[in-house]
């Protein structure tokens, strides 16, 4: 306990005498020091904005015109001398360069206008020959149709000599049909037969070549051209159902 009362006898009389101090102090009269601060006020400036007009120029006096006589006239101006062409020579040079120009130019034209009848003379015959090609053509038409006229008017009758003289085998059939390769010379006659496809039945093909063979000569156009287009050598079908027998 005593060392209890030791420990805290130092701060409590340390305590103590900081009161007596403060105390005392209040009983003085003390107080904190203040500062000062200057206010200050914004001064106010009154302004009048004053215009000063400009004083008019004095107006100036128009000045009196002075008198002209009532008689006086202008002196006519006099017409001015017209100035006499000059006469220049011309330039050889210049001369023979614009001679040169011409005859190029004419030269060109020449040359241009016979182009054009070239072509024109080209087109022309062009044309000709396009208008000779179609005639030739509608021609040719014409006498291949009049030629295959004809042609059929002979194959007629070469047909109609093979069926007179035709016998007709027992085994025939309608829808029987060969084809024969006949080849005849320009007066007709047969020179050669050749079974070209047989209809299976040997014994109807042999008698279909053997009425080719048996009429040996037929009737032919006697115009050598058309003959050997369409006589010298030409195929034959033959079937039964054409016949009549």
């Amino acid at each position: 306990m005593t060392e209890a009362l030791r420990q805290y006898t130092l701060p409590l009389l340390f305590a103590l005498l900081l009161h007596a101090v403060v105390v005392a102090a209040l009983n003085i009269g003390w107080q904190p020091e203040r500062k000062t601060v200057r206010e200050i006020k914004p001064q106010i400036v009154m302004s009048q904005l004053i215009v000063l007009e400009p004083k008019a120029a004095p107006k100036a006096q128009p000045k009196p015109a002075a008198a002209t006589p009532a008689a006086a006239k202008p002196a006519p101006a006099k017409p001015k001398p017209t100035p006499k062409p000059v006469e220049t020579k011309p330039d050889p040079q210049v001369q023979k360069a614009a001679q040169e120009a011409a005859q190029r130019e004419a030269q060109r034209r020449a040359e241009e206008a016979a182009a054009r009848e070239a072509r024109l003379a080209a087109l022309n015959d062009l044309a000709l020959s396009e208008a000779l090609a179609s005639e030739n053509q509608d021609l040719a038409a014409a006498a291949g149709e009049a030629d295959e006229i004809a042609a059929q008017s002979y194959r007629a009758g070469i047909y109609q000599r093979i069926v007179d003289n035709w016998s007709r085998p027992p085994s025939a059939r309608n829808g029987m049909e060969v084809e024969l390769r006949v080849e005849l010379v320009p007066t007709g006659d047969v020179v050669a037969v050749t079974i070209l496809r047989g209809s299976g039945n040997t014994a109807f093909d042999q008698s279909a070549e053997a009425a080719v063979r048996k009429a040996r000569r037929f009737e032919v156009p006697k115009e050598s051209r058309l003959f050997e287009q369409r006589f010298r050598r030409f195929n034959l079908l033959f079937r039964p159902e054409d016949l009549l027998r």
